[in-house]
């Protein structure tokens, strides 16, 4: 089962995903989050790992399994009979763009744990999407105030 949503952001693609790739600072913006911590080092790439602290869930580590530059990123995780997997991606839609947001749940327990979470998960996916509206839209703002492109 999918959850999923999408949302009109008024920035550039390239400011949505640099808001996107930096998961250490999801935190300052959306309230889904409480920490990312990356077990790794270097930029955000496949193979990449984080242990992603949400309210109401356990400390969660998460493995990059896909990254398009400039476009977004998937993400797994895996629990007992439970693999979860996020979707992280931004596209140009003319001068501004869309988010698309989503989350699967796959494996033995993935349709009971995708009907136990659907209220929690549309409500993060809400929260995530609010926010990085309102980060990349302020960011783009504040480039646009100093003369650069939003």
């Amino acid at each position: 089962m999918e959850f999923r949503i999408d949302v009109d952001i008024k920035a550039q693609p390239g400011r949505v995903w640099d808001v996107i790739k930096d998961v250490e600072r999801w935190p300052e913006w959306t309230e889904s989050v409480r920490s990312v911590k990356r077990l790794d080092t270097g930029p955000l790439a496949v193979g990449s790992r984080a242990r992603v602290y949400q309210p109401r869930l356990l400390p969660t580590v998460f493995r990059v399994v896909t990254l398009e530059e400039g476009r977004g990123f998937t993400w797994v995780a895996t629990s007992a009979g439970v693999r979860a997997t996020a979707k992280h991606y931004v596209e140009p839609v003319g001068p501004h763009s869309r988010a698309t947001l989503s989350v699967e749940f796959h494996g033995l327990l993935g349709k009971l744990t995708a009907r136990l979470m659907r209220s929690l998960t549309e409500h993060y996916l809400e929260l995530e999407a609010a926010g990085l509206k309102r980060r990349s839209e302020e960011l783009a703002a504040r480039a646009n105030s100093q003369g650069r492109t939003t």
